[in-house]
């Protein structure tokens, strides 16, 4: 079987490189979940997620994800990579102000379409849930491979799920959270035994006045160290802001990125009740893709 094929990056503004996604465009075709699996496992080190995008009966398209390790229930990223670029080279949904996008595990959503004045897309995030913590402070710092000390004391560790559930860590100072580099096998193994997924660690200090925080989100289950930029989980950081008072609510902008990197933006603006994330995209590879039947 033969379909398109794209490679997009998300996230990017100026010279970032955004975090990178595959599409594959089914149509009305169907994979089967281990069909699936195996394209993700193919892209392991390309891509950090891929986005299997169907035609719908309820919805403009749906959307599957898949890392190299298993099936994602929701990938920001993704979302966005693939709708600025499904949006923008389609008339019929360019033309539409709203688009409705049903995922495979966390149902309806809509994108709203923004390339024509802020050369970017926004989607409503799933809601945010307050999850109790199964594990201390202390318990992740060490897995970070931090002292607590660098910790901001003034505000709370938390655990907030909004598409995938995220340990919310804070960092009093922007040079120690861009210096945070944690092993990969360790903190995936906790992730496991305590039933999360990534662990974001934030600061409010910036390298850009014009951004609200600086964040950073470590994804080991996944099958990498570092989502370099991401949708669900700055979406579970901007539920946690609106919590401790650091975020009214209006348009704004996150910086992310470790020291090894341009940081990359993610757009996030509170909108009828819901947070919405959003931002650009960059189309970088397009071609066909065989799989055997």
């Amino acid at each position: 079987m033969h379909f398109k094929y794209k490679k997009i990056d998300a996230f990017t503004s100026g010279n970032s490189k955004g975090n990178p996604a595959a599409c594959l465009l089914l149509g009305n075709k169907k994979l089967t979940p281990a069909q699936m699996l195996d394209f993700g496992k193919e892209h392991a080190g390309f891509v950090s997620e891929v986005v299997f995008v169907e035609n719908s009966s309820v919805a403009d398209c749906k959307l599957t994800y898949y890392s190299s390790e298993c099936e994602v229930d929701f990938c920001g990223h993704g979302t966005i990579a693939t709708m600025y670029e499904l949006i923008k080279s389609t008339p019929e949904l360019l033309s539409k102000q709203e688009i409705t996008v049903e995922t495979n595990r966390k149902g309806l959503l809509t994108v709203y379409n923004h390339i024509a004045d802020e050369n970017a897309v926004y989607i409503t995030s799933p809601k945010g849930i307050r999850h109790s913590m199964t594990c201390t402070p202390e318990m992740i710092v060490e897995k970070l491979g931090i002292s607590k000390d660098v910790c901001d004391a003034s505000l709370p560790f938390a655990h907030i799920e909004a598409g995938l559930r995220t340990i919310i860590v804070p960092i009093k100072k922007l040079s120690d959270e861009i210096s945070i580099w944690p092993n990969e096998q360790q903190l995936k193994e906790f992730a496991i035994a305590h039933n999360f997924d990534n662990v974001l660690v934030f600061s409010m200090e910036t390298s850009n006045c014009n951004c609200i925080a600086h964040t950073r989100v470590f994804a080991p289950r996944f099958g990498y160290l570092e989502d370099p930029a991401t949708g669900s989980s700055n979406l579970a950081f901007a539920y946690y802001m609106l919590d401790q008072g650091l975020w009214n609510g209006k348009a704004a902008t996150i910086e992310q990125g470790g020291n090894n990197r341009v940081f990359n933006s993610v757009r996030i603006m509170h909108h009828n009740g819901r947070i919405l994330f959003g931002g650009g995209a960059t189309l970088k590879i397009e071609g066909v893709y065989n799989i055997n039947d």
